[in-house]
């Protein structure tokens, strides 16, 4: 058996056209645009920002989104390719599949558990830390933070992290919501998306006025700044990296934000949902990376305006719900906006664990109709028409995380899955056009090889920028997927009847 056996395109097509035993074709073009701006517009933007700008790239993170959106753009034409080609959920590992054969396709699906699943994870909980902040902090510390975390107060007592009760409540109901049905689900989506979308606008147009010029200077991190210590003199960042200051700085900042254009891609897995996904595909993908790119550079400029960057690494300060902590320390008068910035955010945050958890249950799908997961993975609710099984044991896992484990720690993680997904995909596209020149592309990615391979080389460079704990991590996960491919997956695909 070859290492590099692959799945005959013809029979994935029919598979897709199969709309008997699949699922249900709802979704039209301003339903993926939806999705895909609900997806991309989340923590990424509310988080993420201020992640980037306190840990590496100061005010300079509107240039670690020009770069960010740079990778995204060559990976999102691809994408919008092989979406069009092959209307199939699975994504990146259905792509991965046909072009570089079962081995990759194996370790492509596994690097996107790292995306949707612990996507949705650092997702939730950023929603808890918002909810918490709405609430005037009135969730104990125990119980809205893992226990690898921990706080002293005013007081100097110190505060332990139990479980993250927020985060593991609205992925409860957001579970339910997606086995109910994927056309209920980007109804609800599609409203959320309106109103967040708005209140972004609404933050760039009143924050515009309350720009700090003195804020922006330096515009890159300095080789000589100091360390941030907190009062117990516990460093909070420390900027002597390669990756934390300058230039560099920027592009750690760019792998720390590129968090925030995930999203784009998980349109693709409801390929099998589209209605005229040969049309429709590239016009989701591409369209809303376009409008949230725009956005996030405004909304970077704006924040790191109004806000000193430094303050994003206190957690006494702006590291937790930055959004809000700028408006309500910086923007007099504003109460009100931080108020619905804040009920904005979390209907945001609630969308984006939406679509994560979608597409993650959508390349479970996949990879179980091919053998390589268990049966279960694959069956369908009988009314619904939806992998409800598949979508419980999701929870049980991004649950796990979620309650468990710093969000700072799962957003890195998320990132390195989504760029090494990007990177395939990049080189996908080339393979294929030299192996089958032939086959019908509703859209082409334009300048191929180079778009291809610029992608890949943005995306490589991301990854390797990321904080060397985070590729350690990666990587274990990586080699713990291959040991299950070998010792499990291998032997049970369906491959094996056809060779």
């Amino acid at each position: 058996m070859s290492l590099f056996r692959k799945k005959d395109l013809s029979l994935m097509l029919a598979q897709a056209e199969d709309g008997g035993k699949g699922l249900k074709r709802t979704l039209g073009a301003g339903n993926l645009v939806a999705l895909g701006v609900g997806a991309i517009i989340g923590a990424g933007l509310f988080v993420r920002t201020a992640a980037a700008a306190g840990q590496a790239a100061g005010p300079a993170v509107t240039l670690s989104f020009i770069i960010a959106a740079i990778g995204c753009a060559f990976a999102g034409l691809c994408y919008a390719e092989f979406a069009a080609m092959i209307p199939i959920s699975g994504s990146a590992y259905a792509y991965s599949y046909v072009t570089m054969g079962e081995t990759v396709a194996w370790i492509i699906g596994w690097a996107l558990i790292m995306e949707y699943a612990l996507g949705a994870a650092t997702v939730s909980i950023a929603w808890s830390e918002y909810l918490n902040k709405l609430l005037g902090h009135r969730i104990p510390y125990e119980w809205s933070h893992s226990p690898f975390e921990s706080l002293a107060d005013a007081t100097g007592v110190v505060h332990h992290g139990i479980m993250n009760a927020p985060a593991l409540v609205i992925l409860l109901l957001l579970t339910l919501l997606l086995i109910k049905g994927t056309q209920e689900s980007a109804m609800v989506n599609a409203v959320i998306v309106f109103v967040k979308v708005a209140i972004v606008l609404i933050f760039i147009v009143v924050g515009w006025q309350f720009i700090n010029d003195a804020n922006h200077t330096p515009y890159l991190i300095p080789a000589n700044q100091p360390k941030v210590l907190d009062g117990a003199g516990k460093v909070l960042a420390d900027y002597s990296g390669v990756f934390k200051h300058g230039w560099g700085g920027v592009l750690g900042g760019a792998a720390i934000v590129f968090f925030a254009f995930i999203g784009f891609d998980a349109v693709s897995t409801a390929a099998q949902e589209a209605k005229n996904p040969k049309r429709d595909m590239p016009i989701g993908i591409l369209g809303s990376l376009a409008v949230c790119t725009v956005l996030y550079i405004l909304f970077g400029h704006v924040l790191t305006g109004v806000a000193p960057w430094t303050d994003f690494v206190d957690p006494t300060k702006g590291k937790e719900a930055s959004v809000a902590y700028a408006i309500s320390e910086y923007m007099p008068g504003y109460a009100w906006l931080a108020k619905a910035v804040t009920i904005a955010i979390l209907a945001g945050f609630s969308s984006v664990i939406l679509v994560m958890l979608m597409g993650q249950s959508r390349v479970f799908f996949s990879m179980a109709n091919d053998g390589l997961l268990p049966k279960v993975f694959s069956e369908l609710h009988p009314k619904y028409r939806t992998p409800y099984k598949s979508n419980w044991i999701l929870f049980v896992f991004v649950g796990a995380f979620a309650a468990f484990v710093p969000g700072s720690v799962a957003g890195d993680l998320t990132s390195f899955g989504t760029l090494f997904a990007f990177v395939l995909v990049s080189a996908g596209i080339w393979i294929l056009r030299v192996k089958s020149p032939n086959l019908e592309r509703p859209f082409k990615t334009p300048l191929v090889p180079l778009v291809p391979i610029l992608g890949a080389l943005i995306c490589l460079a991301m990854i390797f920028a990321l904080d060397f704990q985070t590729l350690k991590v990666a990587f274990a996960w990586m080699a713990l997927g291959l040991v299950v491919y070998f010792v499990y997956s291998r032997k049970r695909s369906k491959l094996n009847t056809e060779e």
